[in-house]
């Protein structure tokens, strides 16, 4: 590897210089991912599966139901708390002034 003295370089040089440095990083980096993608899907492949297969999140294309209320406010039916996440505060209120949670309990009858 030669050595370059970066002080004898104007600015176009230095320019060009890091440009044709990150471009190596580029490509080196480019390679290693290859390569480990190579040697992931060859590993899958002895295993009887793809690598696909594997790294595909259970989650995906799954859509979640929001959850039932369980909980409604009777001055403003409108304002519902499934019981999950933080307490409303028309309900932590309430609890604060004698009130249990299950005062509020929508009946599923």
């Amino acid at each position: 590897m030669s050595v370059i003295d970066l002080e004898k370089l104007d600015l176009p040089q230095l320019k060009a210089l890091q440009h044709d440095i990150e471009k190596r990083i580029s490509d080196y980096a480019d390679r290693q991912r290859r390569e480990a993608y190579e040697a992931a899907n060859a590993a899958a492949r002895q295993h009887g599966f793809s690598l696909s297969e594997l790294v595909t999140t259970t989650k995906a294309g799954k859509v979640k139901a929001p959850v039932a209320p369980k909980y409604a406010n009777p001055e403003n039916p409108s304002q519902t708390w499934s019981g999950r996440g933080r307490q409303p505060k028309w309900l932590s209120e309430a609890i604060a002034s004698g009130k249990t949670v299950e005062d509020f309990a929508i009946d599923k009858g």
